[in-house]
């Protein structure tokens, strides 16, 4: 499975939802995320946490590690896809309204033929194999 950034959040920062996506995370065999993701978790935890970049940094590669995922490069054919998943589904185009972010982890759970594990509504109004 593909972990989305908002997955990773919840998860990470012990919200209502984040014990169920961390079920769903520990069941799945394979599990991938992307730099655009660790970057948007980065960001995200650093506002929920309210403390400095060594911290969060350190809190998310060490669950990273823990948890077996692999970081997947964003190759050209991964770029080519989030484009075409703006186009389709993105901000101002389609009631999944996904910003770049959610894109990049459609286009590469697309690429890596995998489903994606998120938390919200967005992703699950477009045609990505959903956990």
């Amino acid at each position: 499975m593909f972990i989305d950034a908002s997955a990773l959040v919840a998860i990470i920062a012990g919200e209502s939802d984040g014990e169920t996506l961390a079920r769903q995370l520990d069941a799945a065999e394979e599990r991938y995320t992307a730099p655009i993701s660790m970057y948007e978790t980065t960001l995200a935890l650093l506002r929920v946490r309210r403390t400095n970049f060594v911290a969060v940094s350190g809190l998310l590669g060490g669950f990273v590690t823990r948890s077996h995922i692999q970081i997947v490069p964003i190759t050209a054919e991964i770029g080519g896809l989030a484009i075409d998943a703006f186009e389709r589904f993105g901000r101002g185009r389609h009631p999944a309204a996904l910003n770049m972010g959610d894109c990049f982890a459609y286009a590469c759970a697309r690429s890596l033929g995998v489903p994606l594990l998120f938390k919200g509504e967005d992703f699950a109004k477009t045609d990505i194999r959903v956990v």
